[in-house]
C-alpha cells in the first residue's frame, strides 16, 4: 500500500456492530478514522444504517450524530419494524443497494476499498469494482464461531483484515462507553442536521 493510495471506507453499520459485540469490543470511531488516514489519502468514509420509523430516540441515532460530525459520510434509510408470522419482530430493509451504488460510482476515482461486512451479498459488488482496478480489502473476522465473514466474500476480495487484529488500534472496552443520555446531552438533535437522506456523494 503506497501512502498516495486513494482510498475510501464502506461501514455496513449493523453487521461491524455485530461483529465488534462477537468479539467482545466497541468500535472507536475517531481512532478507527485515524487508523485509516495514516494508511493512504482517505477521500471518503462512508457509513450505513437503517433507522426505524416511529422510534422518537434509538440507541443508533446519537452515533449517527456524532459521525455526521466528525469526518464520516452518514447514509441513513427509515424502515420498518414489524412482527413475522412466528411472532418475532423483525426490520425490513437494508443499505446493501446505497452502498453498491456508491461503490460503483467511485470506483474510477479511488485506488482501494475497505468494505467492513462480511456479509455474502456483496460478493458482485467487489468483482464488479475489481474489474475497474481498485483494490478491495475485507474488514470482518474469522476468529468467531461461526465466522462472521461469508467464504464467499473472504475469496473474492483482494485482501482480508480480520477485525480481531484492530482491536488494539480501533476499539474502546464497554465500560468506557458514556451513559446514553450523556451522549444526547452533547448532540444536536437528528432532525437539525437532516441526517437522514439520500446520502449522495458531496464534492
Amino acid at each position: 500500500m503506497m501512502p498516495s493510495d486513494r482510498i475510501a471506507l464502506f461501514i455496513d453499520g449493523a453487521n461491524l456492530y455485530a461483529t465488534a459485540r462477537t468479539l467482545g469490543f466497541d468500535i472507536d470511531y475517531r481512532r478507527l478514522l485515524k487508523e485509516f488516514q495514516r494508511r493512504g489519502a482517505l477521500l471518503r468514509a462512508f457509513y450505513y444504517t437503517t433507522i426505524i420509523e416511529d422510534q422518537e430516540y434509538t440507541s443508533i441515532r446519537p452515533l449517527v450524530d456524532w459521525l455526521d460530525y466528525n469526518g464520516y459520510t452518514v447514509v441513513t434509510k427509515l424502515t420498518k419494524e414489524f412482527t413475522d408470522a412466528s411472532g418475532r419482530r423483525k426490520v425490513k430493509g437494508s443499505m446493501h443497494i446505497e452502498l453498491a451504488v456508491t461503490a460503483m460510482e467511485l470506483a474510477e476515482r479511488i485506488d482501494r476499498i475497505f468494505l467492513f461486512s462480511g456479509d455474502g451479498d456483496f460478493r458482485p459488488l467487489l468483482e464488479a469494482v475489481q474489474r475497474r482496478g481498485v483494490h478491495v480489502t475485507v474488514v470482518s473476522t474469522l476468529t468467531s464461531q461461526p465466522p462472521m465473514v461469508a467464504d464467499e466474500l473472504r475469496r473474492q476480495a483482494d485482501a482480508f483484515l480480520d477485525l480481531a487484529e484492530l482491536r488494539a488500534t480501533i476499539g474502546r472496552d464497554p465500560s468506557e462507553r458514556p451513559p446514553a443520555r450523556d451522549i444526547r446531552q452533547q448532540l444536536p438533535p437528528l432532525a437539525a442536521r437532516g441526517a437522514i437522506n439520500g446520502g449522495g456523494i458531496a464534492e
